[in-house]
């Protein structure tokens, strides 16, 4: 299954990147397609001239643009999507890492502790377990929902909505209302 995935994911790069240019190119040519012809006799307009005429319209379609424009979201795309794997990968070793210390924590602090017949080492093991497990773990389990958060937040909200081609970012002053005023 893994390689099927695999084999899917790499198809689906040229996939991604090939067909809208020349789907883009076709529907272009068969919208001008008959409205390049000049015009007969001795006219005095221009139709290279005219910024409405068909022939300015059908020079406006660049392929090589278009093409460069689909790689650069082909490839931001196939990088996010490392990106969010990677992310991801880094959740799941914090998880990892969780689990086997908690079970550390377990064999090496109560069960060790619990195999004592003194009461004065069973206690001192159990609260050293206790307090392993509340700051240590607790932490880490915080700091893994705090990750995991601040990913779904940042990584993916970034990389479905944000594009960067708004307006620039003017801070508010008081001086520029009090200039605005006089």
């Amino acid at each position: 299954m893994q390689i099927i995935l695999l084999v899917l994911a790499l198809i689906a790069v040229p996939w991604m990147l090939f067909p809208k240019p020349f789907i883009l190119r076709r529907l272009h040519k068969e919208r001008f397609q008959g409205h390049s012809y000049r015009f007969l006799g001795t006219s005095e307009v221009d139709p290279d001239s005219e910024p409405d005429s068909a022939r300015s319209r059908h020079d406006d379609f660049n392929f090589g643009e278009v093409f460069v424009h689909q790689m650069i979201h082909s490839i931001e795309f196939v990088l996010g999507a490392v990106s969010n794997t990677a992310s991801y990968l880094r959740l799941w070793a914090l998880s990892l890492a969780h689990s086997e210390l908690s079970t550390v924590f377990y064999e090496k602090l109560l069960l060790l502790a619990w195999g004592y017949d003194s009461l004065i080492v069973r206690s001192v093991g159990l609260i050293v377990f206790a307090f392993a497990t509340a700051f240590i773990l607790l932490g880490m389990e915080s700091l893994s929902a705090f990750l995991h958060a601040l990913r779904l937040h940042w990584v993916e909200f970034m990389n479905k909505f944000y594009h960067g081609d708004g307006y620039k970012f003017k801070p508010f002053s008081f001086a520029l209302l009090e200039d605005d005023e006089d």
